[in-house]
């Protein structure tokens, strides 16, 4: 078979991706009955679970990071590795029924520089093994030896960066210990996070290289079909107070007007509460215009049981993925109850 057809076979299928877009945010909600789905219980097993799981439909390994230069400049950093698969199962070749995509941003307050990689699965294009830990699409890595200490690095046509990521904490599990449930008919996934790294290392901008150090957030989650097919969009929020404890916490909108919430409050140590449905809250409080959209940029957040109730706002309310599926995603400010930096998700607008 010609190249020129494989080609085309493999735009016909991100094409598909992208129109399932309408059930559920990227076709989260479709029907996924061949692959495996998330059970209570599971006994994570690691490294191994750092890796790929071909039989489930959907994956990522998710960085977000804030970051501060020499002059106290804020900043943010978005590195992103999405996994979808076709069928549930992996071959070597062009037969491989796993498509790959990769997002990078970074975030000062008054630009916003994004670029998206797609790629095959099976050709060596992009992929994922657990030890040594190495993810990566085209020249972008994430890799080190174990994912407690990783290099990082990914480029476009106008930035770039090569940062180092450096846990000084455990994984932290959401959910009933990592069975994370996203709706009230039950619907779930897998999702772990490392939200204790420190980060040092370089952005490449047009005004050339800058120095910088903060902390990052990595989220891994993977599923078959996470969403109800009714849920459309969703915000999540990360939160890294400045007493060392991280939040958190996302909202799924149902079609119907009704939402679905999950928190988890992290201490410093690393110990953790989960909060289930209706717990944790984020109301809307101003929003931006930006790709023709009004985008909410300020929120106020509560967890009552915590004593939280802050003000989150965007650095820079611009902050929009002009990717394949495009979505809002950019660090925030914390006032309130208390205070930090954190990042911001939200889909559907």
């Amino acid at each position: 078979m010609s190249v020129r057809l494989w080609l085309s076979i493999f735009c016909i299928s991100i094409l598909v991706a992208a129109q399932a877009a309408a059930q559920g945010f990227a076709g989260l909600g479709r029907d996924a009955s061949t692959f495996s789905q998330p059970e209570r219980g599971y006994a994570f097993s690691f490294p191994e679970d750092h890796g790929a799981h071909p039989d489930f439909q959907i994956e990522w390994w998710y960085v977000t990071a804030n970051l501060t230069d020499a002059t106290g400049r804020q900043m943010g950093l978005q590195w992103t590795l999405f996994r979808s698969a076709i069928a549930p199962e992996e071959k070597p070749g062009w037969a491989s029924p796993q498509l790959w995509m990769g997002h990078a941003a970074v975030t000062t307050e008054d630009a916003h520089f994004v670029t998206e990689r797609i790629a095959r699965g099976g050709v060596g294009q992009a992929g994922v093994t657990a030890a040594p830990f190495s993810a990566w699409i085209d020249d972008w890595h994430m890799s080190g030896d174990t994912l407690d200490e990783v290099a990082m690095r990914a480029s476009g046509p106008d930035f770039g960066y090569e940062v180092t990521l450096s846990a000084q904490g455990p994984l932290i599990f959401h959910g009933e210990a990592g069975y994370s449930q996203k709706s009230a008919s039950g619907r779930a996934s897998y999702y772990y996070s490392q939200p204790f790294y420190t980060v040092a290392g370089t952005l490449f901008l047009p005004e050339g290289p800058v120095e910088v150090t903060g902390t990052a957030w990595l989220d891994r989650e993977w599923a078959s079909q996470p969403l109800a097919a009714t849920q459309v969009s969703w915000d999540w929020f990360s939160m890294v107070f400045d007493d060392g404890v991280r939040l958190m916490g996302f909202t799924l909108h149902d079609e119907d007007g009704s939402d679905y919430t999950q928190a988890t409050w992290i201490e410093p140590d690393g110990t953790t509460t989960a909060f289930p449905d209706g717990a944790f809250s984020a109301t809307a409080l101003a929003t931006t215009d930006v790709a023709g959209r009004a985008v909410p940029t300020k929120w106020r957040a509560q967890l009552p049981q915590k004593g939280v109730d802050v003000t989150v706002e965007a650095l820079n309310g611009a902050a929009w993925m002009t990717t394949s599926i495009p979505y809002w995603e950019g660090p925030v400010q914390i006032t309130g109850s208390h205070s930090g930096r954190g990042y911001l998700e939200m889909t559907g607008y």
